[in-house]
């Protein structure tokens, strides 16, 4: 089998060793062509190109971004309102090994977080043949694998790259930090947003709203924070819309989101599972995150689920 190992060197728990051990490993298994990227948008280019070339498998070594830009290369963009994923020819399947701060992806399909386990893991699966297919989402002709938001997550993941290309790393420490100091700063903003999913009254007077297309929605170290714990990979969209941000509410809700088997729950929260698509527009342009990403600013966004739209190498859902 020919595969293609895409290696983005500046993620943040990528090292020279943790590379090696994996190419070596791999190569024992496959036909393996290594490619580093070197530039915004590379990885998305080096998938496109070995779905052309009819290779079998994509292996991402880099964090959640990485793995975004994988994942459109292979499926090119999607039209607006596709409900199926639609590439020319062979798709190959995909498989990760964590090399960012969060991973948000490989350890929600239940890849071991650390680079050298989830290596040994990979063979393994490589070895038993395990996959699986997964439904994505899209909004704004852009795929996403985990979870997309509209304004302070998105604000928070704007502040945290523009640090990143200073030089500085992307920890839980500091998204946490920045969190805090975004939502201070946003506080007592008026709310601008209106959420529409099918089949329901319109929400108003939303301030910011999580889209998830699997659960967690992400990581502090080793806890896992669920907006929407029913939804997964095999099931349709969650939203997670906020009509507050007093902070007796927003304290109480982020202590349920920090809860092992707690459903988020508030006067001020709607919170809505299993939807095929989710409208989001806002009466000024605010903030769009998809996949840890910051997009830019929108007034209108639409989020589609797509069942079945790619095979990942992965153990069976937990």
């Amino acid at each position: 089998m020919r595969a293609l190992l895409i290696v983005n060197p500046n993620a943040t728990s990528t090292t020279p060793a943790g590379r090696d051990l994996l190419a070596h490993a791999l190569s024992s298994r496959a036909q393996l062509t290594v490619e580093h990227t070197t530039h915004r948008g590379h990885a998305a280019e080096l998938a496109a190109q070995a779905r052309a070339d009819g290779l079998g498998l994509v292996i991402v070594h880099g964090g959640d971004g990485t793995v975004n830009e994988a994942v459109n290369g292979l499926l090119g963009s999607p039209a607006p309102q596709a409900t199926k994923a639609v590439a020319p020819g062979h798709v190959p399947p995909i498989a990760v090994v964590p090399g960012g701060s969060a991973n948000v992806f490989a350890r929600s399909l239940g890849i071991s977080p650390d680079p050298v386990d989830a290596t040994n893991q990979l063979i393994d699966l490589l070895t038993q043949g395990a996959q699986r297919r997964i439904g994505l989402a899209h909004c704004d002709n852009r795929w996403f694998t985990f979870n997309a938001g509209v304004g302070l997550d998105a604000r928070v993941c704007e502040a945290v790259d523009a640090r990143r290309r200073d030089g500085r790393p992307a920890t839980p420490a500091r998204y946490v930090r920045t969190a805090v100091r975004t939502f201070f700063r946003w506080k007592n903003a008026e709310p601008t947003l209106t959420v529409e999913v099918p089949d329901r009254e319109p929400v108003e007077g939303v301030h910011y709203a999580f889209v998830s297309n699997a659960s967690p929605w992400t990581y502090l170290n080793a806890r896992q924070i669920h907006t929407n714990p029913e939804i997964t990979y095999d099931t349709g969209l969650g939203v997670f819309a906020m009509k507050s941000t007093a902070i007796f509410t927003t304290l109480r809700v982020a202590r349920q989101l920090l809860t092992p088997g707690a459903l988020p729950s508030s006067k001020k929260l709607v919170r809505v599972n299993d939807v095929p698509s989710v409208r989001i527009t806002a009466s000024e342009p605010i903030g769009l995150q998809m996949d840890g990403d910051y997009i830019g600013l929108h007034e209108t966004v639409e989020f589609v689920s797509v069942p079945d739209a790619l095979d990942v190498v992965a153990p069976p859902q937990p």
